[in-house]
């Protein structure tokens, strides 16, 4: 399996690695020996969906290459999720395509593939392509994991994520996640905490919670339903505030950490929570996208800049010690170069521990695509560049300032580790002097800086 994209869908693709085994299936790290593959793709923004189309032809190239007329084809994940039957018509290629409801059934699907189900010719045509191709792909996904349901985890055995919920209800003119993975729909606070000790038991030191609105867990399960400007309150149902309270319970040394944050749902308890309890890292991913009103307007963002500005101050007062990361679009439809420099101000300003910067992508089906004044690529590429090297002489910056400060770590490899504010794959690393045990916190002292790392 190749699995692209985020942590939300690398845990599809631990799902259904899961299911391959629970049906007898062995898992294999090369292509060449495969009776089937797979590739998990993704299509957030364009770029996503040209590295999910290369990465099919590519697997399809090689089984060609090596003669490998009977080895399946199965295209899953978000972009087959979306654009199934329209990629059937331009991918003969692919055998199957799976939906993300279908995530859990792989093992199950991959055996009818391969027994034929009376549909699919075992051989490929004289280009190489399949005569045929199952479409298991469902409208409107409203399938959610559970703590047992089997998993094939792909991380290192000391870090996991953890989905507590799937789904979105907000309306973000740019965005089509809503359309591909249906509305939110929350996991029970039991079925979470059942797997988090199980993953603590098994050694795990660092849970990384994931959905696709991690502040509004919990409140589609309120007897009385909660709208998305809902405030968040814990006398009503299941929140993220509770839910952690809870885990901060279980017993073991290990962290969690909260991704995937929505400003619109955060609230004084949350923040005292986190707070109080020393097992929840000092870490908030908020992409708050952009700060002109306007363009908050425009994007259908449901909150103010006065309500970023002063959320962004009870983070920094209430969590003592904070890392904030967030995200901003540039070259959004209609973006002025003063309301670009209104964001870069904020930039300037606010100096967030973490951020990044997306190029606006036109995405089919969404309000955005539709809208007048689109940006043209050369005025995106100018400020990302200018937005980047903002954030770069900050984060240099605020590397420099740890010289000298002891920080707890958790080490990754022998010679590499991270902080509280430093999530996997994403974030800056600490370069140890000295190797160490894989999987274990430590204590170090902060000697110097390079680039975004930090030495120890």
């Amino acid at each position: 399996m190749i699995s692209l994209g985020c942590a939300k869908n690398l845990v599809d693709a631990e799902i259904m690695l899961g299911s391959v085994q629970r049906c007898g299936m062995e898992i294999t790290s090369r292509a060449q020996d495969a009776d089937v593959l797979v590739i998990n793709t993704c299509a957030f923004i364009d770029l996503a969906k040209e590295e999910s189309i290369e990465a099919i032809l590519e697997a399809h190239q090689q089984r060609v290459l090596n003669k490998r007329a009977n080895q399946k084809l199965i295209v899953s994940g978000c972009m087959s999720q979306r654009f199934a039957s329209e990629l059937r018509e331009s991918l003969p290629e692919v055998d199957a395509f799976i939906g993300l409801d279908q995530v859990s059934e792989l093992g199950g699907i991959i055996a009818r593939i391969v027994a034929g189900a009376g549909e699919v010719n075992d051989s490929l045509d004289q280009n190489g392509a399949a005569d045929h191709g199952f479409n298991f792909v469902t409208p409107r996904p409203g399938y959610i994991p559970d703590y047992d349901t089997p998993r094939f985890r792909l991380t290192p055995r000391h870090s996991a994520y953890v989905k507590i919920a799937e789904g979105c209800n907000h309306p973000c003119s740019f965005c089509v996640i809503p359309q591909m993975r249906g509305r939110h729909r929350s996991r029970a606070p039991e079925s979470v905490l059942t797997e988090i000790r199980e993953l603590v038991s098994e050694g795990v030191r660092e849970i990384n919670l994931i959905s696709q609105d991690t502040t509004y867990y919990g409140m589609d399960l309120w007897p009385e339903k909660a709208g998305p400007r809902q405030p968040v309150d814990s006398t009503r149902g299941p929140t993220l505030a509770a839910l952690l309270r809870e885990i901060q319970k279980i017993e073991g040394e290990f962290w969690v950490r909260l991704l995937y944050t929505h400003p619109a749902h955060w609230s004084d308890e949350l923040i005292e929570t986190i707070a109080e309890c020393d097992k929840v890292a000092r870490y908030i991913d908020m992409p708050l996208q952009h700060i002109d009103e306007s363009m908050l307007g425009r994007m259908r963002r449901e909150t103010s800049r006065a309500h970023i500005e002063k959320l962004i101050d009870k983070l920094r007062v209430g969590i003592p010690g904070v890392a904030l990361r967030t995200t901003f679009i540039v070259g959004f439809p209609g973006e002025t170069e003063a309301e670009f420099e209104t964001l870069l101000n904020f930039i300037e300003r606010t100096r967030f521990e973490r951020l990044g910067i997306f190029k606006y992508s036109q995405e089919e089906g969404s309000r955005a695509a539709k809208m007048p004044d689109q940006i043209a690529a050369g005025t995106k590429n100018a400020r990302y560049r200018i937005a980047m090297s903002i954030q770069q002489r900050i984060a240099h910056e605020m590397a420099r300032e740890k010289a000298g400060i002891d920080l707890k770590l958790l080490v990754d490899q022998p010679h590499i580790a991270r902080s509280e504010a430093d999530a996997p794959d994403v974030d800056a690393r600490i370069i140890l002097s000295k190797a160490t045990t894989v999987g274990e916190f430590i204590w170090r002292r902060i000697t110097g800086s390079r680039g975004y790392d930090l030495l120890a």
